[in-house]
């Protein structure tokens, strides 16, 4: 497909057509060479939806809450449009692609649009084109995009780098979950969700997370401090004050400028990813594997450092 029909597609995505939109996507997922314009125009077309992340172990009920999210949204007369990356298995490079099976019951609302994508491997809960697909999704009027990572644990502050507003997802009875928080977590959270709150535990998971909460030195007096909202997603329970709880953080961001702050900060890491992604594709086509292969060898046998490698290839590709 050439640029003026990728063109083509994202002018009928801002104008409604769905299957324009699936189309689009899927060039975006299979990284085809004609999308970059595309890219482009999504990225200027972009700006207005809430992009929210939903982050957590397995087992925590994040498709369930997403779901339930999602309904009620639609009961504020929010579009919606959900991404659930799911794991790719190491083994054949599928994706179970499960959560579209369980969020059927939305598809029939035309004001949703559900896209499962695989995580092809990628680190941090996320697929590398994820942010690309909110783009589009972006573009073509949804006021909230919520994107469901794999679950994958601590790697999944990637999601940083993607959303505006993140609910970290824990359940009673995981002190483990907890422990994670404090390892890295804990600092990407703006809502936490304590699910499946109808289990013996609830309150408790909620006290540690206020007293980790509270021995934030990071946090100041005027910075956000994340609420802990108690759900049970099966029911619908606590679900609209999660909702309300994402709405205020929204407007947090927008009245104290630090949107503005976090849009830079996605920025930065983008172009750090795509500089780095172009780095790569230079060493490949312009010193081969077979040489790059032989360097490392090289380094590995203490016959050569690093930092003569690393100028050998810098000097290959046409760098200084």
């Amino acid at each position: 497909m050439n640029a003026d029909l990728t063109m083509d597609l994202v002018a009928r995505v801002t104008n409604g057509d769905r299957r324009a939109l699936a189309r689009l996507i899927s060039l975006i997922e299979n990284g085809a060479p004609d999308a970059r314009p595309a890219l482009a125009a999504l990225h200027r077309l972009g700006g207005h939806a809430h992009v929210i992340g939903v982050t957590g172990s397995p087992g925590a009920g994040k498709s369930t809450l997403v779901t339930q999210l999602a309904r009620v949204l639609r009961q504020r007369c929010q579009r919606v449009a959900i991404i659930a990356v799911d794991p790719t298995s190491p083994f054949t490079g599928g994706a179970i692609l499960g959560d579209r099976i369980r969020m059927q019951d939305l598809a029939g609302d035309s004001n949703v649009y559900i896209r499962s994508m695989a995580s092809r491997g990628s680190v941090g809960g996320l697929a590398s084109t994820t942010r690309d697909v909110a783009r589009a999704l972006d573009a073509a009027h949804f006021d909230q995009i919520i994107i469901e990572t794999v679950g994958a644990g601590q790697a999944e502050v990637e999601i940083v780098r993607a959303a505006q507003s993140i609910v970290v997802v824990t359940v009673p009875g995981m002190g483990d979950d907890i422990q994670a928080l404090k390892a890295g977590i804990l600092e990407i959270a703006d809502v936490f969700c304590v699910n499946k709150a109808d289990r013996p535990g609830a309150d408790q998971a909620a006290a540690e997370l206020r007293i980790l909460l509270s021995l934030d030195a990071q946090r100041g007096p005027n910075d956000w401090r994340p609420p802990i909202v108690k759900t049970v997603a099966m029911q619908g329970s606590g679900v609209a004050e999660l909702v309300d709880a994402l709405a205020e953080h929204l407007a947090f961001l927008r009245q104290t400028g630090q949107i503005v702050a976090r849009g830079e900060r996605q920025a930065r890491s983008e172009i750090q990813a795509l500089l780095y992604q172009e780095l790569m594709r230079r060493v490949d086509t312009r010193v081969g594997p077979d040489r790059l292969a032989a360097l490392i060898a090289e380094v590995a046998a203490r016959g050569s450092d690093p930092y003569a490698a690393t100028d050998e290839i810098l000097r290959t590709i046409g760098l200084p």
